[in-house]
């Protein structure tokens, strides 16, 4: 009888021990815990390195008389590819102030560079007449990414008259820099 009573306390005690165990696990949270997550944004611009206008080249070529006597435009689609998380404006400039060929020159005022609809770019855009000095090519061009501009390049037919005739034949260059300025 004893053995009973020793195993019926232990089978007691057993059970209630189990009950509080049980209620414990049911009642009690573990401790929250949080993570604080951060989004941390800069200013970015960035004309994109798969720009046309990235080391490419446009080409006039004066081999007739017709050459010289007609207007010449030269349209570079998506020459620029530009992400901005502000509005822009693109500049643009010639590093010199001649197209040369050895000692041999031309004003870069004799090219008109345009920006063109077409692309994705959307701001106000504008023509000029190349020169050394940064000029406004496209103004308050909305932000975005990967917003696209196509170029005309051109040469009226009194300029090719009046500054390219007569000029010793070559291969005048100019390299021709473009700039993204978030506004």
């Amino acid at each position: 009888m004893k053995k009973q009573i020793i195993i019926a306390t232990l089978a007691l005690g057993a059970f209630v021990m189990g009950t509080n165990n049980v209620n414990a696990q049911k009642g009690i949270n573990s401790n929250p815990v949080s993570t604080t997550v951060k989004i941390i944004l800069s200013d970015v611009i960035s004309i994109d390195s798969g720009s046309v206008a990235s080391e490419g080249i446009v080409d006039f070529n004066y081999v007739t008389t017709t050459d010289y006597n007609t207007a010449k435009n030269v349209t570079v689609e998506n020459s620029l590819i530009v992400t901005s998380s502000k509005n822009f404006d693109v500049k643009v400039k010639a590093e010199g102030e001649n197209f040369t060929s050895g000692t041999d020159v031309i004003p870069v005022s004799v090219l008109q560079v345009k920006a063109v609809s077409g692309g994705t770019m959307v701001g106000t855009l504008n023509q000029i007449t190349l020169s050394n000095a940064d000029q406004v090519l496209v103004s308050n061009a909305t932000l975005g990414a990967k917003k696209s501009l196509s170029i005309d390049y051109s040469i009226s037919a009194e300029k090719a008259q009046t500054v390219l005739l007569g000029k010793a034949p070559g291969t005048y260059t100019q390299k021709v820099t473009y700039t993204a300025t978030a506004l």
